[in-house]
């Protein structure tokens, strides 16, 4: 499996917290999986091409105002797919942390893909929408969604993991509570280790250090959209304790985070 690392969405530049890193523009950290027989599989779509042309009514002035896309259309996930030589059809599945506007605003570049996510996450969508969080236009072509329920799971590094349905056994949704009502990381093998997108379980990534130190600015973000405080935190604390304990065979990054992201990139 080939992995690529893709920024679907620069936001608003940000600094970081220490002397080194320059600043840099938020992304929207996306992953594409070159599968061979299953296809292409997106893990979250960042923004997409009608956000581009229609900020103002996908994403809700609102949400442009706060986090400042660069709308840039070339970073959306279905030109960059084009760019590697593929058709959007090519990808058969995608798979959403959550539903948020930056992670779903490029569903509808990719109408017939299954579309993964945990049940009380749709069902969160579809009840709140419209809103400052969910915008029905990201769903409004009708996804094949393919819902994930209380079901039992698997023991993954102390969490539960889902196998993903018609995928293959290397790619599992692993639940990671309280910043959605049905919030979940990604987690895909790369040869012998394991990737976890954690999507927004957490912000920076000196959070998820020893310190435990939030970025100013984000951290306003990630306060002022948490569903359940207590469980979020909870959730940082137990993915420091992976990282502590397992980091030589998982390693995790967020969705924003810019210096994860040139990290990967780079790698």
């Amino acid at each position: 499996m080939k992995i690529h690392h893709l920024n679907c969405g620069s936001v608003r530049t940000i600094e970081a917290t220490y002397d080194g890193p320059p600043p840099a523009p938020a992304v929207n950290h996306c992953l594409l999986l070159e599968t061979g027989a299953d296809g292409l599989i997106l893990v979250e779509t960042g923004l997409g091409l009608g956000d581009v042309r229609d900020p103002d009514g996908t994403l809700g002035a609102d949400w442009v105002e706060m986090a400042g896309p660069v709308l840039d259309a070339e970073e959306t996930a279905v030109r960059q797919v084009a760019r590697l030589g593929y058709a959007p059809s090519d990808v058969r599945d995608i798979i959403v942390t959550h539903l948020d506007v930056d992670h779903s605003g490029g569903l509808p570049d990719f109408p017939h893909a299954r579309v993964h996510v945990l049940a009380g996450e749709l069902a969160a969508a579809r009840a709140e929408a419209p809103s400052f969080r969910y915008r029905p236009a990201h769903w409004a072509h009708g996804p094949r969604w393919v819902t994930y329920d209380d079901e039992p799971g698997e023991q993954w590094f102390g969490f539960t993991a889902l196998r993903a349905k018609g995928l293959p056994p290397q790619v599992r949704l692993v639940p990671l509570g309280g910043h959605t009502a049905g919030h979940t990381g990604v987690a895909v093998l790369d040869g012998d280790r394991w990737l976890l997108h954690c999507g927004d379980a957490y912000y920076y990534h000196r959070e998820i250090e020893d310190l435990k130190e939030p970025h100013p600015l984000l951290d306003l973000v990630q306060t002022g959209s948490q569903v359940h405080r207590d469980l979020r935190l909870g959730t940082q604390a137990r993915l420091r304790e992976l990282v502590r304990d397992h980091g030589d065979r998982v390693e995790v990054f967020s969705a924003h985070d810019p210096w994860e992201f040139a990290r990967h990139r780079s790698g």
